[in-house]
């Protein structure tokens, strides 16, 4: 019970913490140096947490999958909010 509330702990976060940078990687060329370490940025961060966490290897792709949904939601957020002005 403890390590299913950990794992879903660590995922939030590496969602929360992916969402600003899909937000910021909208205003930038795609494959710009930007784009792509905006993309990377956050991926450190989640590894470190995931680490200190005490989680095994097998929760990286659980991770990953929240930090794409983040960059994703970041993503949108940016493009709702260019259209409405």
């Amino acid at each position: 019970m403890q390590e299913s509330l950990t794992v879903v702990l660590v995922v939030c976060v590496a969602f929360l913490s992916s969402i600003p940078c899909g937000y910021l990687r909208q205003n930038y060329k795609k494959y710009s140096f930007m784009w792509f370490l905006l993309i990377h940025v956050s991926i450190p961060i989640i590894a470190l947490l995931r680490i200190s966490a005490g989680l095994s290897w097998r929760v990286i792709p659980l991770t990953l999958g929240g930090a794409v949904a983040g960059q994703i939601t970041g993503g949108i957020i940016n493009r709702r909010r260019k259209q409405n002005g």
